[in-house]
């Protein structure tokens, strides 16, 4: 069990969910180092807000955001995110990244991170007819009036049974061995 998790668990007592995420990323040392900060989290952890601002801490040197705090602000939330709805049942782990630069960031950037219940089932019913898949997630920086993309992180997100997961992992080491 990792820190953030003993944490997690402690602050579950007092707090609620979204509480927890939203406040748990903006206190967490890594994340504070992207610069920016989650601002919303809906109480069903289905949308999480993001804001990253245009300050001396990420401008780099043509003074726009550098590129390194657009990713960064972008990369942990689907993860997370998708595994704190999820549940204990499930492996859930960043697999890949790509991040696709549209056009300089000299302003405030915000992006939003959804998923719907529709989805969510859906991801229920491929993993449990094929024990593991990856879903491709999309998340556009944006302006606050979300009428002009900065930048596009597309995420791709294991997600496998736990059970079967261990198994998998088991079959490995003897081979290995």
């Amino acid at each position: 069990m990792s820190l953030y998790q003993k944490v997690e668990a402690v602050a579950s007592k007092v707090f609620k969910k979204n509480t927890i995420f939203k406040y748990g990323f903006n206190l967490s040392p890594m994340y504070k180092r992207s610069t920016a900060k989650i601002i919303e989290v809906s109480e069903d952890l289905l949308h999480v807000r993001i804001k990253l601002p245009l300050s001396y801490k990420n401008k780099n040197y043509v003074n726009s955001i550098f590129g390194g705090s657009l990713f960064s602000a972008v990369d942990p939330i689907p993860m997370i995110q998708l595994l704190s709805i999820m549940g204990n049942d499930y492996v859930v782990w960043d697999k890949s990244a790509e991040i696709f630069f549209k056009k300089p960031a000299k302003e405030n950037l915000y992006a939003d991170f959804n998923f719907s219940e529709d989805e969510l089932a859906e991801i229920k019913a491929q993993v449990a007819e094929k024990k593991e898949i990856d879903v491709i997630k999309t998340t556009q920086l944006t302006n606050k009036e979300k009428t002009q993309v900065f930048c596009e992180v597309r995420k791709t997100i294991y997600i496998a049974n736990k059970a079967y997961f261990k198994e998998k992992r088991k079959k490995k080491q003897v081979v290995s061995a």
